[in-house]
């Protein structure tokens, strides 16, 4: 690291001047000489988590590693605008194309010009954020979710999921940011989110039904889709059903595991609805069973049986929980792209087809 951490990483009971800087260090560690920053050594990366754990670095004041991970992604782009689903030590080894993950880059590439304030750098990837959100509306389903998953042989799924649909929200809202900030509209996009938008907000059955998996619960949430008392209904209706006191959040709701991510992600949607305290107890539970002595993070913990599993220190769980101190502590960036307020919000539809 190049300097110490901002005081937006430190929170009591969570993270101190020396434990946020070790986390930060150990997405560091993790980052390839190309910009790539895989789950962990000799282990695949996604596009997703590539970009939440660059995220994450750049509220560490990290910016020239950020920067080197988009550069990396704007490397690895195919001309249609998207990425594959997985990559191991630069080969590619899922040639599978899913939406949320091509998206994604808008919301990390937005929350870097906000971090580091560099107008040649977002000039620059801006044809690459452009043609991936393009490729995103050309997925657009029936009713405004988009279609999840483009197979190998170029067939696109007719099957959407909500929590890469809030998510892709989220990346679309970022996108328009850009846009307008580069005097670029994009009329496309603003259709796409007010139709997505709704679709989550009001149309729940033109998703696949993965109500097990606490993703599909507080993601309308953290992708921005929902706020207000809707969103805050929606967190307390499931609330019981995910979280473990004094643990963290299930991954899924009928299994006896928490898991960091999922933890730390239900902590920033918390804090986006005014739910701080909530936020930052969940934040201080994970660190009891899940915080290794190099600060980075387990994956997951069975309660049941009181072991790790699996037995896996993943960049984008690191990620995930700095991005929520991050929020909590007031960094200006992560405020403004996890809030949402200060997103544009596309077009106002009704139901359309």
């Amino acid at each position: 690291m190049t300097a110490a951490v901002p005081e937006v990483l430190l929170l009591d009971g969570v993270l101190d001047a020396v434990q946020a800087a070790d986390t930060v260090r150990s997405i560091l560690a993790e980052q390839r000489p190309d910009g790539a920053i895989p789950w962990f050594t000799g282990h695949h990366l996604d596009p997703w988590d590539h970009t939440e754990a660059a995220m994450a670095l750049d509220t560490a004041g990290e910016h020239a590693a950020a920067e080197a991970a988009y550069r990396w992604l704007a490397a690895q782009q195919n001309p249609d605008g998207s990425w594959y689903a997985a990559y191991t030590d630069g080969v590619v080894t899922d040639r599978a194309k899913e939406s949320n993950f091509c998206a994604y880059i808008a919301v990390g590439v937005w929350h870097h010009h906000l971090s580091a304030g560099d107008d040649a750098f977002l000039e620059w990837i801006w044809p690459v954020v452009r043609r991936a959100l393009d490729f995103i509306v050309r997925l657009r389903l029936p009713g405004g979710p988009i279609a999840w998953r483009v197979d190998e042989d170029g067939t696109a799924t007719e099957e959407a999921l909500l929590t890469g649909s809030s998510s892709i929200l989220h990346a679309l809202r970022c996108g328009l940011a850009i846009a307008d900030y580069l005097e670029e509209p994009q009329p496309d996009w603003e259709l796409a989110a007010g139709r997505l938008r709704h679709a989550i907000s009001h149309h729940p059955e033109r998703f696949l039904d993965k109500g097990r998996y606490s993703m599909d619960w507080y993601y309308p949430v953290l992708g921005t889709g929902l706020r207000g008392e809707a969103a805050l209904a929606r967190i307390e209706r499931d609330w019981e059903r995910f979280v473990v006191p004094g643990l963290g959040v299930r991954c899924v709701s009928d299994r006896p595991w928490v898991t960091g991510g999922e933890s730390a992600e239900l902590a920033l949607a918390l804090w986006a609805i005014g739910e701080s305290d909530r936020a930052v107890d969940i934040l201080r539970w994970i660190q009891r069973h899940l915080r290794h002595e190099d600060g980075s993070y387990w994956t997951g913990y069975v309660f049941e049986d009181d072991a790790i599993w699996p037995e896996e220190r993943t960049t984008w769980t690191a990620g995930a929980l700095l991005l929520a101190v991050a929020a909590l502590g007031g960094d200006p960036a992560t405020v403004a792209v996890f809030g949402g307020d200060q997103l544009p919000a596309g077009l106002v539809v009704q139901d359309c087809c």
